[in-house]
């Protein structure tokens, strides 16, 4: 049923580990082929400076829906879960009689990776005011056996998880599989284990051609019942708000079938930084840059050429079969007549670095291959196929979302939100909400003897990018004259002044940012 013109619907497509790329046009025209992400941006508002309030998965899909920095809704990394309690732009849009549903990536809760850092830090001793098992909803083991009774998941009134990434099969995932027939020997039920393998790259073992098919693949399942519950929801005289959530483009890089094949690694464009001398950079990364790939965890490294081209022939199949996912979605939404009244959102919860800088995957490493993400607004009125994309230098944070969500239903905010609304900028893309955006990072890590920085903050304002690390070590980066971040200014004698100004800008923001806790 259509909705009257006040109440749109929404439909929040997210990925997870996709940079900036795939909405740059000179990039996407010669190497990507994401017809259906072209389009939405064709027709849509791309944001062009949009960054993480935090390059971590967890931190920053917090922040998306509560409005607020990790260090005030308090996941500040993949080790802790989200308060049940905490006040969210979900609930508030249930409130106003939005039908909420979550289909796909949540990692609202820690699940397989409570364990890393536990017993390093502070904690409560217990949690009794909460439901028993509030924080294992997202652990694999809750559904091998079938699947717990969710009806209210942070506001979202329905859920079907796919929980890890690549070839992992775990969750309603695991469940929906089963009910085709799955063979179990072909499914890796670990977090980030990696499953059985038709064809593999020496060079790493985050790259690989799963057994698991396309059909029972996190991509196909994220698809088929993201259709189902705009079905289900098209007949209901609420509007809705539905996240559809891929795993997929995450490492391990494991694009299933003829995915594996879709894009050669000799046609791989190799960062052209990745060869760059980081004797100016931050000394940790320097550090990273020695390390050689682990062969049976995850972790940071430093990239070779060869490695590089696997891996993103092997993640660009991931974004192309998850571009084919995302057009099935929209062609729904025409089929259920849902289309000239459903504003479609792109997004994704961070970046990676992937040879750029001669450094692999993320964590205190603040260059914009992990801090600069693709955001785009497509709104019903730009259905036309006349009507032009529009390409925004306004700044926005991960942080707006929940506001502009809100702002959009003409929704109240809560409480301590900090995000901005980009509902002025939809309007007039010519117009800027905020004047900078601050990144957090803290890596628990460091308490257990990781030689990584414990805390970073960044500023990007103007047109520089500043961060400071809690090892002392210092960037500035003029994104104007150097937007490669190849030549860090922060020592240099001529930008004293433009380094104190940014200092005393960063100082600012994060006293701004300071969580005020809760009124007792």
């Amino acid at each position: 049923m259509r909705q009257k013109s006040s109440d749109h619907n929404r439909i929040f497509s997210g990925s997870s580990l996709t940079s900036y790329a795939p909405i740059t046009p000179d990039l996407a025209a010669t190497v990507f082929r994401t017809p259906n992400l072209d389009a939405l941006a064709a027709r849509g508002t791309v944001f062009d400076r949009a960054h993480v309030a935090n390059p971590i998965c967890m931190p920053n899909r917090c922040s998306m829906i509560t409005g607020r920095m990790p260090t005030a809704h308090g996941v500040i990394f993949n080790d802790r879960s989200l308060a049940w309690n905490a006040n969210t732009c979900i609930h508030a849009l249930a409130d106003a009689g939005y039908n909420t549903a979550l289909i796909g990536k949540s990692h609202l809760q820690h699940g397989l990776s409570r364990n890393v850092a536990r017993g390093q830090c502070s904690a409560p001793t217990q949690t009794a005011v909460f439901p028993t098992g509030w924080d294992t909803l997202e652990d694999a083991e809750r559904y091998l056996e079938g699947a717990p009774q969710i009806t209210n998941f942070y506001g979202f009134q329905h859920v079907e998880f796919a929980i890890g990434h690549g070839d992992a099969i775990t969750g309603h995932h695991y469940r929906w599989a089963l009910e085709r027939r799955a063979d179990l020997a072909t499914l890796n039920t670990a977090w980030e284990s990696a499953g059985p393998a038709l064809e593999r790259y020496p060079g790493w073992w985050q790259v690989y051609q799963p057994t698991l098919p396309e059909e029972l693949y996190s991509t196909t399942f994220v698809t088929e019942r993201t259709i189902a519950s705009l079905e289900r929801m098209a007949g209901s005289d609420k509007p809705f708000f539905l996240q559809c959530s891929y795993p997929d483009p995450h490492h391990p890089f494991t694009p299933p079938g003829k995915w594996w094949k879709a894009y050669a690694p000799e046609d791989m464009p190799v960062p052209e930084t990745i060869d760059d001398d980081l004797s100016a950079a931050p000394r940790h990364l320097s550090l990273i840059h020695s390390w050689k790939p682990s062969k049976n965890m995850v972790q940071m490294f430093g990239a070779n050429p060869e490695l590089v081209r696997h891996a993103m022939a092997a993640e660009f199949g991931m974004i192309e079969m998850m571009d084919r996912g995302i057009g099935e979605v929209i062609s729904a939404l025409k089929r259920l007549d849902l289309a000239d009244n459903t504003i479609v959102v792109f997004t994704s919860d961070h970046g990676d670095m992937f040879g750029d800088h001669g450094l692999m995957l993320k964590a205190t490493m603040h260059y914009q291959g992990c801090l600069r993400v693709p955001l785009v607004f497509a709104m019903p009125s730009a259905g036309s196929d006349q009507v032009k994309g529009i390409r925004t230098q306004s700044f926005a944070s991960s942080l707006d979302l929940a506001q502009t969500f809100l702002d959009l239903a003409g929704a109240k905010p809560f409480v301590d939100m900090q995000g901005r609304s980009l509902k002025p900028v939809l309007d007039d893309p010519n117009v800027s909400v905020r004047e900078q955006c601050l990144v957090e990072e803290d890596f628990p890590l460091a308490l257990i003897g990781s030689p990584l920085p414990l805390h970073t903050r960044t500023l990007y304002a103007g047109r520089f990018r500043y961060s400071q690390y809690s090892s002392g070590d210092v960037e500035l980066y003029d994104l104007n004259n150097d937007p490669q971040e190849r030549y860090n200014l922060a020592k240099e004698q001529a930008s004293r002044a433009d380094r104190a100004d940014m200092a005393e800008r960063l100082a600012a923001a994060m006293m701004a940012a300071a969580p005020m806790g809760v009124v007792a």
